[in-house]
């Protein structure tokens, strides 16, 4: 009876340090997508000020031509 507990107590202590090692990697994930979607503003916006101000999507030849 005290084997079953010791290896239950083993299983317990294996799924919770699975468990912890899972919470950071989707804490770090959380992270990195925020990182990347405020990246993606921030171009959005530069996109649509350009838009705006007509400066990207001019017919003009580049100065190498």
């Amino acid at each position: 009876m005290e084997e079953r507990f010791i290896d239950l107590e083993m299983r317990i202590s294996h799924q919770e340090d699975m468990i912890d090692e899972l919470n950071k990697t989707v804490y770090q994930q959380q992270n990195r997508i925020d990182q990347l979607e405020a990246a993606i503003s921030v171009l959005a916006h530069r996109l649509t000020e350009r838009a705006n101000n007509n400066t990207i999507f001019t017919h003009e030849k580049p100065p190498h031509y």
